[in-house]
């Protein structure tokens, strides 16, 4: 009964060549490897929004009118370190709902890429 079963859900997947099932699974890996450099090049970045915060957060508590300077799409731009903390705090914000979004993005193709390996019968050499 359940070779029938898997008969039917081998069946149902489409004929692939073999340099499409190849082209397909080399593209999955592609987009995996994407999405890990994403994640990687984003958590960096949070990681430098966090270290400026802390420094930027001592100066705060002891003087908030500190000149501090900031580059904003390319402009170096004069703020204080009053106005400058709330937005760096909202853009690191920002930062790891999108990472965890990736995350999940990742984890998603991931197990996409899993059930093609186990559909088409691949397994590492």
């Amino acid at each position: 009964m359940a070779s029938s079963s898997s008969t039917k859900a081998k069946s149902n997947l489409p004929s692939l060549t073999p340099q499409e099932i190849q082209q397909n699974f080399l593209r999955m890996q592609n987009e995996l490897q994407a999405l890990a450099g994403k994640i990687g090049e984003l958590e960096q970045e949070a990681d430098e929004h966090t270290l400026v915060l802390s420094t930027l957060n001592e100066a705060l508590a002891e003087e908030p009118d500190r000149k501090c300077f900031r580059l904003i799409g390319g402009v170096l731009v004069e703020r204080t370190v009053k106005d400058v903390v709330p937005a760096l705090q909202t853009n690191r914000d920002g930062i790891r709902k999108a990472v965890s979004s990736l995350a999940e993005q990742y984890k998603a193709k991931e197990e996409d890429l899993e059930s093609f390996k186990r559909d088409f019968g691949m397994r590492p050499i």
